[in-house]
């Protein structure tokens, strides 16, 4: 088990963190394994003919047979929705001791796979030829199998976190940790993670906790050091859903659905956008679309949220399957 020791100030800096890098490298566990989750095999069978070129070896040799994964292959997402590019930077300024060490860690008590070798050669250089080597195949293996579907994953994703926002904000930590998965449990200011191959507790100390939903996590994933900030990647919500072919929409039956003036406004939403902006597009009264947009959010088609003095509205993940991603109407 491991457990992380929350004081008052690390609750009230819980946040939460998209990130495509916890995304590519969670998703070598099910190209590794295809039993492992059975709801990922349509993913897997449609990326599979695409890793063609690719140093396949190299990458799944950080999966270890444990399953467990180098710590600085997900470093702590700094902002709420860093780009890949962004955090495989910051993948790629990992100092050689601390790559050596999560590679030990990641694959102990077995000996290091054969592509991995160069993390006990003497030296730094070996250390970081293998740690840049591992940057370039994570980079074309992102472009290949998880980049054309991280749109889509992503809705799903801030889908979950607005549902956990919500349950933290009704019932406090207890609440939020309740049915996030069964190996959680929230007791006395500690959070605890069972199922787990290492057995360690780690205090907070005022670094906070930082919870990352996840399409590919089967099951919780913190930190395999406990010298790491308190972080947790968990299993997301609805990710059954998300290899599901969605059926074409037919335009002309949303009109008849929803009315031509909804039906225009809902396909302009595919960004987020504020009521006089939506107003000049459709060449209409500021009032009519407010009306419009009152029966759309009222409805669960388009979501909306305040920036400055703005409410930018957004068509919902419904709203997506419903208008067939936006189509022009």
């Amino acid at each position: 088990m491991i457990s992380f020791e929350l004081g008052v100030e690390d609750l009230a800096d819980t946040r939460f963190a998209l990130s495509p890098l916890y995304e590519t490298v969670l998703s070598l566990r099910v190209l590794r394994e295809p039993g492992l989750s059975a709801v990922h095999l349509p993913w897997r069978r449609s990326v599979l003919g695409a890793l063609d070129g690719l140093d396949t070896d190299l990458l799944m040799s950080v999966v270890a047979v444990r399953r467990t994964l180098p710590d600085f292959l997900t470093p702590r997402p700094a902002v709420f929705a860093p780009s890949f590019e962004e955090e495989l930077a910051a993948v790629r300024r990992t100092p050689p001791d601390l790559v050596r060490r999560d590679l030990l860690a990641a694959h102990a008590p077995d000996p290091l796979p054969a592509p991995l070798l160069g993390a006990l050669a003497p030296g730094d250089g070996p250390v970081l030829a293998l740690r840049d080597a591992l940057c370039a195949v994570l980079h074309r293996y992102w472009d290949a199998a998880v980049r054309p579907m991280w749109p889509r994953m992503r809705l799903l994703l801030e889908a979950d976190m607005t549902y956990r926002a919500r349950q933290l904000a009704m019932g406090g930590a207890r609440l939020l940790f309740a049915d996030m998965h069964p190996n959680l449990r929230w007791q006395g200011g500690v959070l605890h993670i069972g199922q787990m191959i290492s057995r360690h507790r780690v205090v907070a100390s005022g670094r906070g906790l930082l919870l990352v939903p996840s399409v590919f996590a089967h099951k919780p994933a913190p930190p395999v050091s406990p010298e790491e900030a308190p972080t947790l990647a968990y299993p997301s919500r609805g990710v059954a859903t998300l290899w599901v072919r969605e059926p074409v929409a037919d335009t002309a039956a949303l009109v008849s659905l929803l009315g031509a003036p909804k039906a225009r406004l809902l396909g302009l939403l595919d960004e987020p956008l504020p009521t006089v902006e939506l107003a000049r597009r459709l060449g209409v009264t500021a009032s009519a679309v407010s009306q419009h947009l009152g029966v759309l959010y009222a409805t669960g088609l388009v979501s909306r949220a305040r920036h400055g003095r703005q409410v930018l509205y957004r068509r919902s993940p419904l709203g997506d399957r419903l208008s067939g991603g936006g189509k022009p109407v």
